[in-house]
């Protein structure tokens, strides 16, 4: 199986797996889609290139504060929530989820995740 397609198999299972994820979408360092599970109302671009410069800003912050290398950010809003989490020096997982989920599930899924794309992306 082409590795685009196991990540698409890969973005579809943790959509499909926890209940509270909408969508998910793994971004490169540059801002770039490299695979989405996300609905069509969602701007696919958009969120690829707003995640882009949010992991860097994060990744500066968490640097300058000194709490060591940048893992996660959280956006809540009042419609739900944007998690990003990094996947090994190449990506990032953005994930779209409800706004009343359970995010210890959440976030352990998307851990999990995370190393599966770190590990396609080396």
């Amino acid at each position: 199986m082409a590795r685009t397609d196991q990540f698409q198999v890969l973005l579809k299972n943790l959509s499909n797996t926890t209940p509270d994820v909408e969508g998910a979408a793994i971004i490169d360092n540059d801002g770039l889609i490299i695979a989405s599970a996300l609905s069509a109302e969602a701007d696919e671009d958009s969120l690829a290139a707003m995640g882009a410069a949010l992991l860097g800003l994060g990744e500066r912050i968490s640097e300058e504060l000194e709490r060591g290398e940048f893992d996660m950010v959280m956006i809540r809003g009042t419609e739900g929530l944007v998690i990003m989490v990094r996947c090994g020096p190449e990506g990032v997982l953005a994930v779209l989820a409800r706004k009343k989920a359970k995010l210890g599930l959440v976030f352990l899924d998307i851990t999990r995740s995370g190393r599966e794309i770190a590990r396609l992306l080396s």
